[in-house]
């Protein structure tokens, strides 16, 4: 096989790459995942904000400016600071109340999707109710009408 052959070939090979790449990305299910990632990145960001300006605020006015931000515990005897990053410019310092922020932050995120979620499947829920069409009879069902009409209509059998 010459140069010319192993070009051609490496280029039939990237083009059918390429080609499998285009296909994969270009699913249904991928471009709902990208879809999905942006939407949620956006809305990530509008919850932080409702957390961090609106919630975390009332809870601090409520417990009287309790923050627990700048909670933390030297590891070192350099460390001799009273906020927590001074405290990390001195030395180590495990800061238990920057993760209670976090973990706490998490919780009322989790809380406020899973509000948002629930009522968006109640929508989505009514929604199928109100398409879905009433159940057809069953064979046996209308049979029965049928009868029951023809009853009504005294044309009964014959003896």
């Amino acid at each position: 096989m010459n140069s010319t052959d192993s070009v051609r070939h490496f280029e039939q090979k990237g083009s059918r790459l390429l080609k499998e790449f285009r296909d994969f990305a270009m699913k249904g299910n991928v471009v709902d995942l990208a879809v999905g990632v942006i939407i949620g990145a956006a809305f990530g960001a509008i919850v932080t904000s409702l957390v961090g300006d609106v919630i975390m605020p009332i809870i601090g006015a409520v417990t009287g400016g309790l923050d627990f931000s700048n909670y933390f515990t030297p590891l070192s005897k350099s460390v001799t600071a009273g906020t927590l990053a001074d405290a990390k410019k001195q030395g180590a310092v495990l800061a238990w109340g920057n993760f209670l922020t976090v973990t706490l932050n998490f919780l009322i995120v989790a809380a406020v999707l899973f509000a948002v979620i629930r009522s968006l499947n109640k929508l989505k829920q009514q929604a199928e109710e109100a398409k879905a069409p009433p159940p057809t009879p069953t064979r046996q069902e209308e049979l029965l009408t049928e009868i029951r009409d023809l009853l009504k209509k005294g044309a009964g059998p014959s003896p």
